[in-house]
């Protein structure tokens, strides 16, 4: 029977909770660092004065930290995603996309992805719903870009689809996700 005042007895019990304890604070400390590290990849998407006061939400909703703008960014969160940092008209374009809901732009609005999109990331530059590349889908991983959506999708007529310039070009034309990809530095190589 256990005797909390027998001396082996509470040896152990000393030693069960130094030892919860310490795994405890260390479990803490881990997922403290995570936490901090998913910050930090999100915050990476954004220029320092939109990052300074942005939310940061991981992709199932969870707040990491609480911002006093009107921007939301995002972290890298594994395979298929990369940072980005939203407004709220984009917010409202990524609720539409992730659920296959139409989109109607109700002004110009920006995204940021100033850390390019991962390695392990990407999308159809002409299928909004692609989850990998395939020989016929214009796959494309772009390095540090801005994306813009305007309202009135018939003024996208006059930019090219053509993603292997460098230049400004329209992912996703002709859908109600449309938007415009500015690159602003080189793709990974």
């Amino acid at each position: 029977m256990f005797n909390p005042t027998n001396s082996l007895h509470s040896k152990y019990l000393r030693t069960l909770t130094v030892a919860a304890v310490a795994t405890f604070a260390i479990g803490s400390a881990a997922l403290a660092d995570d936490k901090q590290a998913l910050i930090d990849s999100a915050l990476s998407a954004a220029p320092s004065h939109i990052a300074e006061t942005a939310k940061v939400m991981t992709m199932k909703g969870e707040v990491l930290k609480e911002g006093s703008g009107s921007w939301t960014c995002f972290p890298y969160e594994g395979a298929g995603t990369s940072p980005m940092c939203l407004d709220p008209e984009w917010m409202r374009w990524a609720d539409a996309w992730m659920n296959k809901k139409d989109f109607q732009a109700t002004k110009v609005a920006f995204g940021y992805m100033l850390a390019g999109d991962m390695p392990d990331a990407g999308a159809s530059n002409i299928d909004p719903f692609a989850t990998a590349e395939t020989p016929d889908n214009q796959w494309v991983v772009e390095g540090p870009h801005v994306m813009v959506l305007v309202p009135d999708s018939a003024s996208l007529d006059g930019v090219s689809t053509d993603y292997t310039t460098g230049e400004p070009y329209v992912m996703w034309k002709g859908t109600p996700y449309a938007h415009i990809m500015v690159p602003t530095g080189p793709r990974a190589k």
